[in-house]
């Protein structure tokens, strides 16, 4: 994701400072951001500050919307409830907590005291919440497409997990099935890396039969694949679907066959 906003100093060690560097994200607006990460039990040690729990109700929507706009268009072979169980997958607290323990928002959040020494940095409930407060900050400090792009570099290779999961619905093993009921091939994946060690980004090409069908990237080599795959996948089911309507449409008699057939 490019990041875009107010540029900081470079002697900036501020922890909402390192958080911003994890989301990729740097603020317009340091004020969002701030009350993102102020709890209620903040507030009620100082006078005049708001929660950030009215940006948790504003990031719960967009995060909502996020995940079932990207899961509609990437994974049309689910069916409703598949979709739906997908998004459950990662729209919950637990997931939440977790991706805002990866990117250190913890360490940034403005306690009270007491929650503060009670361990309140590492409680799930408080991460989960925070993040929907995040996400809403991003979103109204660059909109859109900058809350997206946080959301996806979050959740995207869960996502994928999920969809890979028990339903079965694995886009590596559908590809394979589709190819070996038109040829009888076996998909092959390319995978090359680039990018740092803390953050490397995943390349795949997929080719059947020497031809190369697809490309996909990701944060792992498995998403790499998996996205390749997915896109192999359509094409392949596009061009049967074409198929069958040129055959169907070459077998069907037409209107003089019908009348001389009648007669």
């Amino acid at each position: 994701m490019r990041r875009r906003g107010r540029k900081r100093p470079p002697a900036d060690d501020r922890p909402s400072a390192a958080l911003e560097q994890a989301l990729g994200w740097a603020f317009r607006d340091p004020v969002l951001l701030e009350r993102a990460l102020t709890h209620r039990s903040y507030c009620a040690e100082h006078a005049g500050a708001f929660s950030n729990e009215r940006l948790e109700f504003f990031g719960d929507a967009v995060l909502g919307l996020v995940v079932t706009d990207y899961v509609f268009r990437e994974y049309e072979p689910f069916p409703e409830g598949e979709l739906a169980k997908l998004r459950a997958s990662v729209v919950n607290s637990e997931a939440l907590a977790e991706v805002a323990a990866d990117v250190g928002l913890g360490d940034a959040l403005r306690l009270g005291k007491g929650e503060d020494a009670a361990g309140g940095r590492a409680k799930p409930s408080i991460l989960g919440d925070a993040m929907e407060a995040v996400i809403a900050a991003v979103y109204l400090d660059g909109g859109w497409d900058a809350a997206r792009a946080l959301v996806l570099m979050l959740l995207e290779a869960r996502i994928a997990e999920g969809a890979s999961g028990p339903s079965g619905h694995d886009p590596k093993g559908q590809l394979q099935e589709l190819v070996a009921q038109r040829n009888g091939s076996v998909p092959r994946y390319h995978v090359r890396r680039e990018g740092p060690d803390h953050a490397p980004r995943f390349f795949a090409t997929v080719t059947v039969a020497g031809d190369q069908l697809a490309d996909g990237q990701g944060r792992s080599k498995r998403e790499a694949e998996q996205t390749a795959a997915r896109a192999a996948w359509r094409r392949l089911q596009a061009a049967n679907d074409t198929d069958h309507r040129t055959n169907a449409g070459a077998e069907a008699p037409s209107p003089e066959g019908r009348d001389a057939g009648a007669a």
